[in-house]
Order: C-alpha cells, then sequence, then structure tokens
C-alpha cells in the first residue's frame, strides 16, 4: 500500500465520525484533529448518520460496522446510493469474511479492524481521501466476480450471465429479491427479472429448487 508522501504536508481532509460509543469517537475526534482532519460532524445512529452524510459531503465517512439501530454497511450502501463519491471505511471489532463481503458489494474504500495502530489509521483515511482502496490487491475483484464460482462439471451454470450467478448465489444465501437488490445496487423488478431468467436456464419452476441447487456441494438440483 502506497504511503504518504515525506516532506509534503497533506491536504486538510475533512471527516463523519459514526459510533455508538461515545468514547470511542471522542478518541477518534482527538486523534484525527491532533493530525490535522477536520471533523465535520459524528453521530451514534445509523439513520442520522444516512441522513447527515450526503449534505455534509465528508471527504472520508468513518463508520463502525455494527450499530443498535443498523450497521454502516447499510449506512455506506445509503450514503453512496446518493452520491457515490463519497468514501466509506468500515470500521469493526471483528475479522468476518461476510461482513468483507458486505463492505466491498456496498462500495466501501476499506474495511479496517479497530485494534489499529493510531498512525496506521491516520495514513489510512488519508488514503482513502485521495480515493485509494484500503482492501487488499485482488479482494474487491474476487469479491464481485467469484460471488459464484460456476461448476465446469454442469453446463447449465455456463449459461448464466455474470450478474444472474451473482443473484443465484445470493437466493442460495436465503436472500429475498429485496436484499438481492441492496446486496448488488439493483432494482427489486430487476432483480425479478433476473430471477426468471436464470430459472429458465437452470430448467427449474420455482427458486426454492435454485436455492437447493445452488446451495449443494456438487451444484446438483437432484442433491
Amino acid at each position: 500500500m502506497p504511503g504518504i508522501e515525506r516532506g509534503r504536508a497533506p491536504r486538510q481532509v475533512s471527516v463523519f465520525i459514526l459510533d455508538d460509543h461515545e468514547l470511542v469517537r471522542r478518541g477518534l475526534r482527538e486523534l484525527l484533529e491532533d493530525e490535522g482532519f477536520v471533523i465535520v460532524g459524528e453521530s451514534a445512529s445509523a439513520e442520522e448518520a444516512a441522513r447527515r452524510i450526503p449534505a455534509l459531503c465528508p471527504d472520508v465517512s468513518i463508520l463502525d460496522a455494527r450499530l443498535p439501530d443498523g450497521a454502516g454497511i447499510e449506512v455506506c450502501r445509503d450514503v453512496r446510493s446518493v452520491d457515490s463519491s463519497l468514501a466509506c471505511v468500515i470500521l469493526t471489532s471483528y475479522d468476518d469474511d461476510q461482513a468483507l463481503r458486505g463492505a466491498v458489494l456496498a462500495g466501501a474504500t476499506g474495511y479496517i479492524l479497530k485494534e489499529i495502530l493510531g498512525s496506521d489509521l491516520v495514513e489510512k483515511v488519508h488514503l482513502a481521501a485521495e480515493g485509494v482502496s484500503l482492501f487488499e490487491t485482488g479482494v474487491r475483484e474476487r469479491i464481485v466476480a467469484g460471488l459464484v464460482e460456476a461448476s465446469v462439471e454442469d453446463p447449465r451454470l455456463a449459461a448464466l450471465t455474470s450478474q444472474e450467478k451473482r443473484v443465484l448465489d445470493l437466493i442460495g444465501a436465503g436472500l429475498t429479491n429485496r436484499e438481492i437488490g441492496a446486496e448488488l445496487f439493483l432494482a427489486e423488478k430487476t432483480v425479478k427479472n433476473y430471477v426468471s431468467s436464470l430459472l429458465s436456464k437452470l430448467g427449474f419452476q420455482r427458486r426454492t429448487q435454485a436455492a437447493v441447487f445452488i446451495s449443494s456441494p456438487e451444484r446438483s438440483p437432484s442433491a
């Protein structure tokens, strides 16, 4: 990951902080302000943050992954649906593959653990403000392109488009059309069209058949 250029004063970066713990917010504020950042707002509520961030347009929003009234990933998805230029960093106590995937699909710039050193956090916020992804090389591409690894043994999967494969994978995970739309940034009506198309290509009548098919180790409808 590239570092901050030595000998050059970094530009002043505006930040919004979302965390339900006051001490965490205060600690982040003091750390970042000491390093020259401008804190344009903070909140303990996902709902409030989703409303305020697009209006404030911070360079970077630091979002707690888990909140009493929602999740930072949901806030990231919501604010970026309003303004895709908004950079969001998910801050979490848990190293969770599912949450990592959610952060990538929500369009987050990065996903970092709360145990990070203060100096490393400062550098990562600067990088996020510059539009640099904080995910390890290839992670975003693998998650977006690899939601479904098509089996070469079943030709029906080869007939699906990449987006239909993603929808199929999420059907197997038990998501509704609305939830799939939220995951993939698609309208619910568009998801319904994808479901109808993939069911036809797979030769199924019901989505439950598709769910059993994609969830089985052999990817077989008879499993």
